[in-house]
């Protein structure tokens, strides 16, 4: 419905209207449970009743406005005290309010909707014992799915909560909770905004655990801390982990901001078929529960994990207790929250080696976020609900954090930490806009920092930054040049302090930095006068030690330099950079994929960080998939898992590198050879000393063999019975429609496209299974299928899934030049689409014809 989809000004009229005092909500859970199906049609939505009280002032008395809700039905709505009638006042998705007085108090009493899709207030049903799991996520706007309300970040209000659940159950929300006399009551929160409020509810597996704090003036915090999940994962949940890094980062945080942590309570909840990583609910923190690890796992996810847990911590201060006032501005806590979280996390824990993997693996998304033809300032244009969707990008988050660890070595990191600490406490519990940090900023660094801001938070694109060396007759660096240089599309030359790096080969035979030098690159092209005299480098890394935010180039001795030497680099965050610019080189179709993958067997078994070399994987996994030419494409699949069999037996037994290998094969095999193995692996016929074949690898070999039609329906049902679980349903149907089968296909298709009966989670598994590398003749009759289809999925389902669908099964392996232009043919049809979905296609089709672009490349270095 169009009311759905609020807009910037409309928001911005409401706030100027209304201020909001308080929400009173109460929810009653109780046909969660049960198998009473709701009157009405057989596909009516099981249903809760909410009733919402609302009191608030307008400004302007006799004046018009609304309420958010989106529900089935709504019982009653009575205005001070005058009951309005809901099929007149409440379209779908707002509630019409007329003749506000100045002091208002609006009751509603609705039927809202449980969901499937991790919107809304999600309902799990555990295949494994029956148990029926809820909990809430809103961001950007989903909590009028659960109560009435103002739906707009800058509307904040205290709430209180109560809640009738099914006897047994416990319930929670952001303030304390307490059962009485069969309700559910929660302390009233602070001032907060409505998209992180939240409630949990069902007989999840909970722990506890607590953090106290005594500050210089002698006063003591005291924060209780809980940790909770399903009860099926309970023997895996190792929440003593999860509680170190938690106490960890609130002490960081308290070092560092100054600020006590303002919301009570803390309690983390890992919940299933969640669409995020994680939200920040003030007091009830959700995460996906992927996150609690059912087999062995290498360092990096562990690390991955605190890394989520303290980004959303990060938030408790940047975003729930100071919010942007509209989405233009969500930079000012999403970028605040990745940045604090590689922060602190090598700051506070024993993930030290944090920079490596936000080097790697965050910018990575950064970069290619930021050459997309949707790419946008990190203060992004936020029109309406759907653009702030898919803002969380990113360019938000990486993109942001990059440039705010560029702002740490500008202004330094005390001045830094010092604006902080002042914005906290002048705009605690308001919102903010850009302009209200970048004052604290200038205050405490004294740097112009609306220059700053203009070059880095309001224009979009990225810099290359390439070294230019000219030697002398005796070998030394007579100067030493950085150039920079930006695309046509967005042409701005920033200001970048960076180190440059020059490297040698030591009488060890390892390649280290003896020199090194910062400087404030500005403009087209600066010298580095520090570096003049040096002795000539046999690599210059420009951005060493990964300062600013920019695609890292070459000099041709440097590039020599890295295809001979590049795993002789001692340095692993150096080195680190050097994969990241080689794999930009290959994306900008610099360097062809064969290269690119040659490099990956040469020296992927020499690195010594675990996070890098899983993302060296993905990379030479997408260079196979999307940038080899399509006639190499089986020789160079069969180079990869000679070098990842090879790799895997070298490994050392029980070794997280030979984990990760042994995932890897699974990615890349397809030969008989390696498929037998795998297979032998899983039956106990084959043995590679170390290696435990525990139920998630069991899944991971099983894909590969359903892929290549070895691993039939019969055998994943048998596996499903080992693994009765939903994590288990949930490998098994995407190992099920990845088998190599036109009549699977349709079904897949048909389920995620034609029906609406699978939830988020399984929409998710189908998508990663129906789209195998390996079946591009199989998947040829969905190109045409799907242009046809994501128009009216768009319209008819909700924007989670059909973001999955538009994005999952655009036809990438159909990559051709029919395809590309079948997808202009599209947006040209297409103009008046709506806007969030054309970008999405317009992604895609850049993806496409980069893809193209690296083919070409691929062919001509064959």
């Amino acid at each position: 419905m169009p009311g759905e989809n609020l807009s910037r000004d409309e928001a911005r009229e409401r706030a100027a209207l209304l201020s909001v005092d308080s929400y009173e909500v109460s929810l009653d859970l109780r046909s969660a449970v049960g198998d009473t199906e709701p009157e009405g049609a057989v596909d009516a939505p099981r249903t809760f009743r909410s009733v919402t009280t609302l009191r608030f002032r307008c400004a302007e008395p006799g004046a018009t406005s609304f309420a958010d809700l989106i529900a089935p039905s709504v019982t009653a709505v009575s205005l001070n005290g005058k009951d309005l009638d809901p099929g007149e006042v409440f379209d779908g998705s707002r509630i019409r309010l007329e003749d506000l007085a100045a002091e208002n108090e609006l009751v509603v009493d609705a039927q809202c909707a449980y969901s499937r899709t991790g919107e809304g207030m999600h309902r799990f049903v555990d295949p494994e014992d029956g148990e029926v799991y809820l909990y809430t996520q809103y961001e950007p706007a989903d909590s009028r799915r659960v109560f009435a309300n103002f739906e707009q970040p800058d509307l904040k209000a205290p709430f209180r909560f109560e809640v009738r659940a099914p006897e047994g159950w416990t319930v929670w929300s952001n303030g304390a909770g307490e059962l009485s006399d069969g309700v559910w009551r929660f302390a009233e929160t602070k001032p907060i905004s409505t998209y992180i409020t939240a409630v949990a509810a069902g007989p999840y597996h909970y722990v506890t655990d607590s953090y106290s704090r005594t500050f210089d003036d002698g006063t003591t915090l005291e924060i209780p801390l809980g940790a909770m999940c399903r009860k099926g994962l309970a023997p895996h949940f190792d929440s003593d982990d999860v509680f170190l890094v938690t106490k960890q980062g609130l002490d960081f945080f308290h070092d560092h901001f100054d600020y006590p942590y303002p919301f009570g309570k803390y309690d983390q909840a890992f919940v299933p078929e969640y669409n995020l990583g994680a939200m920040e609910n003030p007091g009830l923190v959700t995460f996906r529960e992927e996150f609690i690890f059912r087999g062995k796992v290498t360092q990096a996810s562990y690390e991955g994990r605190a890394n989520v847990v303290l980004h959303e911590m990060a938030h408790m201060w940047f975003g729930d207790l100071v919010t942007m006032e509209w989405w233009d501005d969500l930079w000012l806590k999403e970028s605040f929250a990745d940045f604090m979280g590689a922060f602190s996390l090598v700051g506070a824990t024993r993930f030290e080696d944090g920079w490596i993997t936000f080097a790697n693996r965050r910018k990575a998304w950064a970069y290619r976020a930021d050459q997309l033809p949707s790419t946008h300032p990190v203060t992004a244009d936020i029109r309406d609900l759907q653009d702030a969707k898919l803002n969380f990008d990113g360019i938000t988050y990486a993109k942001g954090a990059s440039v705010l660890k560029q702002l740490v070595a500008y202004v330094g990191q005390d001045a830094f930490l010092e604006g902080a600490r002042r914005y906290f406490k002048r705009n605690a519990y308001g919102n903010t806009r850009l302009g209200d940090l970048l004052s604290v900023l200038e205050e405490t660094s004294g740097r112009d920092m609306a220059a700053w801001a203009r070059s880095w938070l309001q224009t979009a694109g990225v810099n290359s930054l390439t070294p230019q060396v000219i030697l002398s007759s005796e070998g030394r660096v007579t100067e030493l040049a950085i150039l920079q240089d930006a695309p046509e599309s967005h042409p701005e030359l920033r200001p970048h302090r960076v180190a440059v790096g020059l490297y040698r080969r030591s009488p060890e035979g390892t390649v280290e930095r003896y020199a090194r030098a910062e400087v404030d690159v500005d403009g087209p092209r600066t010298i580095v006068a520090e570096l003049v005299g040096a002795d000539a480098p046999e690599l210059v890394l420009v951005n060493d030690d990964d300062l600013t935010y920019c695609k890292i180039r070459f000099d041709e001795g440097s590039l020599a330099t890295l295809r001979e030497r590049l795993g002789e680099i001692t340095d692993p965050l150096a080195r680190a950079l050097c994969w990241s610019a080689l794999w930009n080189l290959t994306r900008d179709a610099l360097m062809s994929a064969r290269d690119f993958i040659g490099l990956v067997l040469r020296f992927a078994g020499r690195e010594s960080d675990i996070g890098v070399l899983q993302m060296l994987h993905a990379w030479a996994t997408s260079a196979l998939t999307h940038y080899a030419a399509p006639d190499w494409r089986a020789e160079g699949g069969r180079l990869l898992a000679e070098g990842a069999l090879r790799e895997l037996r070298l490994a050392e037994p029980g070794s997280q590198h030979q984990l990760t290998w042994a995932r890897f094969l699974a990615a890349v095999a397809s030969s008989e050879a390696d498929l037998q193995l795998l297979q032998g692996l899983l039956e106990g016929t084959a043995k590679i000393d170390g290696l435990e074949v525990d139920q998630e690898l069991r899944w991971a070999f099983l894909e590969p063999l359903a892929a290549h039609g070895v691993a039939d329906e019969s055998t994943l049902a048998a596996e499903l019975a080992r693994d009765d679980t939903a994590s288990g349903k949930r490998h098994q149907v995407r190992c099920l429609a990845a088998r190599p089968s036109a009549a699977v296909k349709a079904q897949a298709w048909a389920s995620v496209v034609e029906s609406d009966a699978l939830s988020n989670a399984l929409v998710e598994a189908t998508i990663a299974g129906f789209t195998q590398p390996s079946q591009r003749e199989l998947l040829t009759p969905y190109a045409a299928k799907y242009f046809a289809a994501i128009e009216r999925v768009w319209a008819e389902r909700s924007i989670q899934i059909g973001m999955d669908v538009v994005k999952g099964l655009f036809p990438s392996l159909q990559d051709s030049q029919e395809t590309l232009d079948a997808t202009d043919a599209w947006l040209t049809a297409h103009e008046d689409a709506a806007p969030a979905l054309r970008r999405l296609v317009l992604e895609a089709r850049d993806d496409l014809a980069r893809a193209l672009r690296g083919q070409a490349c691929d062919v001509a270095a064959g």
